[in-house]
C-alpha cells in the first residue's frame, strides 16, 4: 500500500508528476491519503478513474470526504463522531471501518452471484415467452391474434419478475459468510 499526506499529494497532482505517481499506484493494492483537502481527495479519485481506467472505492467518515465519495464508483460512508454527511452521500453505510471487510468479501460476493443468476433468469424467461409466441403465430397462420388476454400477460410478468428476485435476495447464498471471510480469493472468482 501507499500512504501519502496532503502536502506531497499537492505536488503529485501537478501535470509533471502525475504519470510517475500513477505508475507507482499501479503497483499498490491501496492508496491512503491523510491530511488532504476534500478537493485533493476528489481530484485523486478522478485521476485514477480517468487515467488508469480503474474501478474506485472511496471510504470516508466526515463532511470533508463527501466529494471523494461522490466521485468514486462506489462510496462507503462510516457513521461516526464526525456526523452523517458521508453516510448520506455514500452508496453504502457502515458503522465502523472494520465492517468494510465483510461488506466487500461477503455481501459483494453474494451480490455478484445474485446479479448473474437474475440476468440469466430474465434472459431465459423472456426467451421462453417469445418462443411460445413465435410458435403460436405458426399455429394461427400469422393472423396477429393474441394468444393470451392482457391481464394474463400482466400477471405473468408480475409473478415471474417480482417473486424470483425476492426469493434470490433472501435465500441465495452460494457460500456461507464464514467461508467467504476465511477465503478472500473467492471474491475474485465471483467476478
Amino acid at each position: 500500500g501507499l500512504v501519502i499526506d496532503g502536502r506531497t499529494l499537492e505536488h503529485v497532482l501537478h501535470d509533471s508528476l502525475q504519470n510517475i505517481f500513477l505508475e507507482l499506484t499501479k503497483k499498490c493494492r491501496a492508496v491512503v491519503c491523510c491530511q488532504a483537502t476534500p478537493l485533493q481527495k476528489s481530484v485523486l479519485v478522478k485521476l485514477v478513474r480517468s487515467k488508469l481506467k480503474a474501478m474506485t472505492l472511496a471510504v470516508g467518515d466526515g463532511a470533508n470526504d463527501v466529494s471523494m465519495i461522490q466521485v468514486a464508483d462506489t462510496g462507503v460512508g462510516i457513521s461516526g463522531q464526525e456526523g452523517m454527511q458521508a453516510v448520506m452521500a455514500s452508496d453504502f453505510a457502515i458503522s465502523q471501518f472494520r465492517h468494510l471487510r465483510k461488506l466487500l468479501l461477503v455481501h459483494g460476493h453474494w451480490c455478484y452471484t445474485r446479479l448473474t443468476n437474475m440476468v440469466l433468469y430474465y434472459f431465459y424467461k423472456n426467451v421462453a415467452y417469445v418462443n411460445l409466441l413465435f410458435w403460436y403465430q405458426f399455429f394461427c397462420g400469422f393472423s396477429g391474434t393474441s394468444m393470451t388476454d392482457y391481464w394474463i400477460l400482466i400477471l405473468f410478468n408480475l409473478l415471474f419478475t417480482s417473486v424470483p428476485p425476492i426469493i434470490y435476495g433472501v435465500f441465495d447464498k452460494d457460500v456461507s459468510a464464514e467461508i467467504l471471510m476465511e477465503l478472500p480469493q473467492l471474491y475474485k472468482m465471483s467476478q
